[in-house]
This record gives C-alpha cells, sequence and structure tokens, in this order.
C-alpha cells in the first residue's frame, strides 16, 4: 500500500479541507507539497471553487508558506469556461459568482449580458441576493441555460461548514424547473482536463480529497486510486452514507506521508 502512493507520478490534490481551510493552513500539508516537490513528482491542485484565479490561489498558497507556481492550479471557473466556449464559441452569459470565474470566462471570449443571455451561470459568491436570484430566474424562463461551476452544496472554511455552489443554484433550479448542468468535480470533463494538464495517465495518478461525493466519486468513476482526508467536509460517520470507498483513508494529508513511510 505504501509503495503504491510512493510510485505514483502525479498527484491531484483537492484544496480547501485538503491543504486549508479558508487562510488556515492544514497540519501536514507544507510537509507534503514539500515531498512532491523533493521527489519530481507532478501535481496538480484541482479545486471545485471558481472564486479566484490560479494565481490567486498560489499568492493564498504563498502568504501560507507554501509556493507554487499558477500552471499547478485548475479550477472549475476554468473548466466551466472552456465548455462553454467549445459548446458556443463568443457566447454571452449572467454570471453569479467572483473575478475568478468572470475573468475564466473572459479569456475564452464570453461576454457579459444580462438582458437575453445564452446561459446563465452560477459560481460562489459572497454577493448573493435576492435581486440576483430573480434576474436569473427571468432568464432561465426566458431560455437561458443554465449551467453550475460545481455541484458541492457546502464547504470547509475557517469558520466552519458554509453553503458552496450547490447550495446557491436550488432555488433557481426550483423556481424555474430547470436542473443547472455542473462543470467541476465529479464531472469527467473536470478529470479529463486535469489528465491532460498533469502529463500522467490513470493507473500513476492518484486523487486526495475531503469530499466523498466529489474528489473520491470523481476518482473512482475515472479509475483512478483515491485518497480520503477527513481534514475536510467528511468524517467516519457520513463515510457510511455512501455506497462506495475510497482506497486509502487518512486524518490529514500529513498523515499520508508519515503512514506511508515516504
Amino acid at each position: 500500500m505504501d509503495d503504491t502512493i510512493k510510485n505514483k507520478d502525479g498527484f491531484i490534490i483537492d484544496m480547501d479541507g485538503v491543504l486549508c481551510h479558508g487562510n488556515n493552513l492544514l497540519d501536514g500539508a507544507l510537509e507534503f507539497i514539500d515531498w512532491l516537490q523533493n521527489n519530481n513528482k507532478k501535481y496538480l491542485f484541482l479545486t471545485n471553487s471558481s472564486e479566484r484565479s490560479p494565481r490567486e490561489l498560489s499568492q493564498k498558497l504563498a502568504r501560507m508558506g507554501i509556493v507554487v507556481g499558477d500552471e499547478h492550479f485548475y479550477t472549475s471557473a476554468i473548466a466551466t469556461a472552456l465548455f462553454l466556449a467549445s459548446q458556443s464559441p463568443r457566447c454571452t452569459a449572467y454570471v453569479i459568482g467572483e473575478p475568478g470565474l468572470i475573468n475564466a470566462l473572459y479569456e475564452v471570449g464570453i461576454t457579459m449580458n444580462d438582458v437575453s443571455p445564452k446561459y446563465v451561470i452560477i459560481g460562489e459568491t459572497r454577493s448573493y441576493s435576492f435581486e440576483k436570484i430573480e434576474k436569473a430566474v427571468q432568464l432561465v424562463q426566458r431560455g437561458a441555460k443554465l449551467i453550475g461551476t460545481n455541484p458541492d452544496r457546502t464547504g470547509p472554511t475557517e469558520k466552519g461548514i458554509m453553503p458552496a455552489t450547490g447550495a446557491l443554484a436550488v432555488p433557481i433550479e426550483i423556481a424555474t424547473g430547470k436542473k443547472a448542468y455542473y462543470i467541476g468535480k465529479p464531472n469527467p470533463l473536470m478529470m479529463r482536463h486535469a489528465l491532460k494538464k498533469l502529463g500522467t495517465d490513470v493507473k500513476n495518478t492518484i486523487i486526495i480529497g475531503d469530499r466523498m461525493d466529489t474528489d473520491i466519486v470523481a476518482g473512482i468513476e475515472s479509475e483512478i486510486d483515491t485518497i480520503l482526508v477527513l481534514s475536510g467536509v467528511t468524517n467516519h460517520q457520513n463515510i457510511q452514507n455512501f455506497s462506495y470507498r475510497p482506497k486509502y483513508i487518512y486524518d490529514n494529508i500529513g498523515e499520508v506521508i508519515k503512514k506511508s513511510k515516504i
């Protein structure tokens, strides 16, 4: 078991609940990244969060003592932008989200439109309001397609568990009767993009996450080995709620090094 992890070429790592809670670094995160870098492993931080750009995420980790380049980050905002650009090049969208999502859309030629957009896109935001819900409902009822950057209903922060994109989309889904199409984990699109960016294959890659319903199922459905850490959303009790299991379970990412003796 220990050698299986040690000999992997590529590591796909979630951020929130694995490396950090908000702006607080979690136990073992710095040591684990040091091990990856010292052993020339390929690694990618694959996050369902759409709030920040890769550069902002890099700067966030740097403030906590982890120095990695922008190229090591892949977000649901980027995946959403690339998906929509492939489906409908240079389309328009009404967006409920933060700059990381808006900038990713602009970079692929998607522009903002609150009158007759092709898509209504929901991402994490701290400026959620009834007015935005009302506008989104009206636009979807007129024919706009509803997109969510990720299906997460909650996310871990230094303040505790908070609502995430999946929860924010629910009122719009209920009011319109339309289900959002979610791009982030566990959507296979996200995993294929991650493997391509990482440059490894499924047999030589492992995914580390804190959520059974996104990280772990994404790995299982992509035939990638999985590590669940119990430092985020999932605990020993609610693992039993799922009909599948991760290959490895650790209390935190630091335990991967200690217990695997790598």
